[in-house]
């Protein structure tokens, strides 16, 4: 969509402006960036062998190398060297801010960088917030480096009735890195696409049902999304403020741990935080101890319709499972037919609420969902993929958010989710619910949209629990990804589950840019 040059121009003028140290890149270039996690790229900085300039250098070089195949940044920031220099100066003046000091983020482009355009893909919204989001205050309050924008479906893939995720008007397609031709699934689709492609160290995602969940399960990465109200979702562009959240994606369990513990806390700005208990972790990385597996109870949700090659991985899982000492039970939570029923009807009346709120704090563009309709009609490079706008009519023509119908069925919709899980829970005495994350890739085809059927995401979505998952294996080349569900809150029993099982059943490969799958 003409974005390339725009992004070439940004790097040509970042490593101007800020060329990286050569002494620091040679030394960091004798490690393998690909499995690095954040303690190694701390004790490295903390030795001298490694400084945040030379791994934002490095991080800036792959970006400049790779992203052309995979298509995952849609800009890199050009103060991100800078930023960069400044964690180094803090490290001489020992005043680092925490492990997250220096380490680069890609950050989804539904979320507001006061430096940067934030555009959710469309280009109608190709203008600066008014200011940062909550969460990158947060980030930078922490000292990392905010490496750009990641690439998206667009509009968090709420406006064609057939979407073809990772494609956005701003961005073009983003690929899996896997296999090119084959989807990286949305709408986190360039943060989790660029985290597999060691693009960044961690990047920032967003979720309504799935959208961080099932891309980074395509791509082998580590996602997690939190539960509502433990990441501020201020300054993110919207769907529906009863299911939104935001979370972190990486490579490694750790990481995610790190970033999560930098991003939670209270936000008088969203009061879905004014619940976050006083008694949550501060630092999720602790409770990652090695043998949390043996003695859980785990409920295995399989979900045959994800296809054979997924049940055979989901097998393979429960094995590695019991092995580590689980009790594995097979479950299915109750209530799905009439969750998928009540869902769409309430994300519409919630989107229109919450856009045209949202729409009405940017200075440029649309002021509310009539105006954005209006600019997609008549702009013909928001009609090159998914042409149609169907949900974004269909939410303009919903109910209000005072009509008596909505509101019953929003409250059935979140009451049937949290049942759905908590009687799960307690029935058969579990710690978690596991469940297959996503089938294997379909291939990407703007004439017919996404081939998506993954129901795994919705009972946690729709509830506000927490959803962690991490690579379980693959179908030929093509990653996936097993996911641990909990009570409200549990997130880091989640992380910790999720981080034993990574340790037990190493799946994760770097991918390979086949072009497409072999014969």
């Amino acid at each position: 969509m003409g974005r390339r040059p725009v992004f070439l121009a940004i790097l040509a003028a970042a490593l101007v402006l800020f060329p990286a140290a050569p002494a620091a890149s040679a030394s960091s270039s004798r490690f393998d960036l690909d499995s690095a996690d954040i303690p190694a790229l701390q004790a490295r900085m903390a030795a001298g062998r490694l400084s945040a300039a030379g791994l934002t250098g490095l991080y800036l070089d792959r970006i400049h190398q790779v992203d052309g195949k995979v298509n995952a940044v849609l800009a890199v920031n050009p103060s991100a060297l800078g930023q960069a220099r400044e964690s180094d100066a803090r490290r001489r003046a020992h005043r680092l801010r925490g492990p997250l000091d220096g380490i680069p983020v890609l950050v989804k482009d539904n979320v507001g960088t006061r430096d940067q355009w934030t555009t959710a893909g469309s280009r109608a919204l190709r203008s600066y917030p008014a200011k940062d989001a909550t969460l990158i205050t947060r980030l930078r309050n922490a000292g990392a480096v905010i490496l750009g924008k990641a690439n998206l479906s667009e509009w968090a893939n709420f406006r064609a009735a057939k979407p073809t995720s990772g494609w956005s008007g701003v961005g073009g397609q983003t690929n899996n890195p896997y296999v090119l031709d084959h989807n990286p699934c949305g709408s986190s689709a360039g943060s989790a696409a660029g985290v597999a492609a060691s693009l960044a160290q961690v990047a920032i995602g967003s979720e309504t049902d799935g959208s961080i969940v099932c891309p980074a399960g395509m791509t082998a990465t580590v996602g997690h999304k939190p539960s509502l109200g433990l990441v501020s979702r201020t300054g993110v562009v919207p769907i529906s403020a009863e299911q939104d959240t935001a979370g972190p994606i990486a490579r490694n369990v750790v990481d995610v741990a790190l970033t999560l513990s930098a991003l939670q806390g209270r936000d008088p700005a969203d009061p879905a935080t004014a619940q976050y208990p006083r008694t949550q972790p501060t630092d999720y990385a602790k409770l990652l101890r090695p043998g949390v597996l043996r003695g859980a109870r785990i409920g295995l949700w399989r979900l045959p319709v994800l296809g054979p090659q997924t049940d055979a991985v989901m097998t393979s899982a429960r094995n590695s499972l019991v092995n580590a000492g689980a009790t594995v039970v097979e479950v299915t939570p109750p209530y799905q037919d009439r969750l998928g029923e009540l869902e769409f009807p309430a994300l519409l009346t919630e989107f229109h609420r919450d856009i045209d709120a949202y729409l009405a704090t940017r200075s440029q563009g649309p002021r509310n969902l009539a105006e954005l309709i209006a600019y997609d009609r008549a702009d013909p490079l928001e009609q090159t993929c998914f042409a149609g706008q169907e949900l974004f009519e269909q939410a303009l023509a919903a109910p209000p958010p005072t009509d008596p119908g909505y509101l019953a069925g929003r409250a059935e919709l979140s009451d049937l989710a949290r049942r759905s899980l908590d009687e799960t829970l307690a029935k058969y005495h579990l710690d978690a619910i596991a469940s297959p994350t996503n089938p294997p890739a379909w291939k990407t085809d703007c004439a017919t949209g996404d081939d998506d059927v993954i129901p795994s995401s919705t009972p946690a979505a729709v509830a506000g629990y927490p959803d962690v998952t991490v690579p379980a294996g693959f179908a030929g080349p093509l990653p996936v990804g097993i996911s641990f569900m909990g009570a409200r809150w549990s997130d880091g029993r989640m992380l910790a589950l999720a981080a034993d099982f990574e340790r037990v059943a190493p799946a994760r490969v770097p991918p390979r840019y086949l072009p497409t799958l072999p014969r």
